[in-house]
């Protein structure tokens, strides 16, 4: 029997953070990676549903393993992940992938060892979808990519429905872990020789809303941050009407908290925004932007940006511009507003033109590149430190590492460094990330 096993990861950290189970779980079982599709005797495809070109991607995948499995046909194909959630999606998969075995979703992970070996038993085609789910399965086996930096997942689900997104709908209702666990959790990474954690929720802001026991997202941040081998905690993602001022205090008040904070706006423009159920205006972000810089000076902000939702007319658009000009973020990710079956937003009128979505696309990334470079062009000629990850993409020869406001930084130094924090002299900025060289000590 073949037991080795590849995993192809679409979408977000919540959903790398999934695989490390999945992957875990597996090498309980006995599997081994196998990079090659061609040789491994299970593929899982984990599945994102909040963009349309994930889901395209994931089926142009899924037809490939058509010719795969002539050649392999003890090949075992499952598909999990947000696209699960979504009946019509395993309705078409069920009628028209037959080369698909087994399909499970965002709630059942841990009964995949089981439904494997269901399949495995059987031979027959496995489905298994749980519609939603009020608690986290703790002390599940994750594989981690890196030694020194971790996901911390500390709260599954939403509760804001976004008129655009469709992640309430597959994830479920917000359901946050017990502190204690995390912590736990937490202190065990740190003695495994872990420098540094994200800490992960849909909106990790609303942590501990539904604990009712007053223990929220700032006093987690301030007992993290009291893990002594713990170097950086980063989090993601904030929603903008959920960042407190209790918790900004937390972040500029914890040495160990990066000062970085993914606050994702998504427009500009408060008619829009109230058309996407934000909760918060145009000013709103504006005034919190300001008070989060005066509180943290050497804050790096960053931002989701979706262009051409329904109805966006160019004086909207214009909204969003000023807005990222008066707000400077540091980088922001943006997007062309797609369509996701089953949200509001899918059968509102004025839907907008793509060569229109283009067209703002480009000049949003115009003016983000702009700022981008301003703000970069500031860290040049400082020593920062830097946790040094792997080799650059760009440059195998270089390596790549993120500051503490999570600027990504090429650089030449030494390979026995990765997993290590050195110190960087920044001598070039660009606009999407800066080059260094390693401050040797003279010692």
């Amino acid at each position: 029997m073949n037991k080795t096993y590849k995993i192809m990861t679409f979408g977000c950290q919540m959903n790398e953070n999934d695989s490390e189970k999945i992957s875990g779980l597996l090498k309980n079982m006995g599997y081994t990676p196998e990079e090659d599709v061609h040789k491994a005797g299970v593929v899982i495809l984990n599945t994102c549903s909040v963009r349309e070109n994930a889901d395209v991607r994931v089926f142009g995948n899924l037809g490939t393993f058509k010719s795969v499995k002539k050649v392999n046909p003890d090949l075992v194909l499952a598909v999990c992940g947000c696209m699960m959630q979504q009946p019509e999606i395993v309705k078409k998969i069920k009628e028209k992938y037959p080369q698909v075995d087994l399909v499970f979703g965002t709630h059942n992970i841990h009964h995949f060892p089981q439904m494997l070996g269901n399949y495995l038993q059987k031979g027959e085609r496995i489905f298994e979808i749980w519609d939603d789910s009020s608690e986290i399965i703790e002390d599940l086996p994750v594989d981690r990519k890196y030694p020194f930096k971790s996901f911390v997942t500390i709260m599954n689900g939403c509760n804001n429905f976004c008129t655009y997104c469709i992640v309430p709908y597959t994830r479920g209702r917000e359901v946050s872990r017990q502190p204690e666990k995390i912590i736990e959790e937490v202190r065990r990474l740190a003695d495994e020789g872990c420098l540094e954690v994200t800490l992960l929720g849909q909106n990790v802001n609303s942590y501990g809303n539904d604990l009712k026991t007053g223990y929220h997202f700032a006093n987690l941040l301030r007992d993290l941050n009291q893990i002594e081998k713990i170097k950086r905690i980063r989090f993601m993602t904030s929603h903008p009407k959920d960042l407190t001022d209790e918790v900004i205090e937390a972040i500029a008040q914890c040495d160990k908290v990066c000062p970085a904070i993914h606050l994702a706006i998504q427009s500009g423009s408060t008619r829009i925004l109230k058309a996407m159920n934000r909760r918060y205006t145009k000013e709103q972000i504006i005034d919190l932007v300001s008070r989060v810089r005066s509180r943290i000076p050497d804050v790096a902000i960053t931002t989701d940006i979706i262009v051409g939702f329904p109805g966006e007319t160019e004086e909207d658009f214009q909204d969003t511009l000023e807005v990222m000009r008066a707000c400077k973020f540091d980088s922001a990710f943006s997007f062309i507003y797609s369509i996701r079956t089953g949200t509001p937003a899918a059968t509102m009128e004025n839907q907008i033109p793509d060569e229109v979505k283009h067209d703002r696309l480009n000049r949003l990334l115009d003016v983000l590149r702009d700022i981008s470079f301003g703000l970069n062009s500031k860290y040049e000629g400082r020593v920062l430190p830097v946790l040094v990850e792997e080799p650059s993409k760009n440059n195998t020869d270089r390596l790549s590492g993120r500051t503490e406001t999570g600027k990504l930084v090429n650089f030449e130094g030494s390979f026995d460094h990765i997993g290590k924090i050195v110190n960087v002299k920044i001598t070039k900025a660009g606009s999407f990330s800066l080059t260094g060289e390693e401050i040797v000590d003279s010692e």
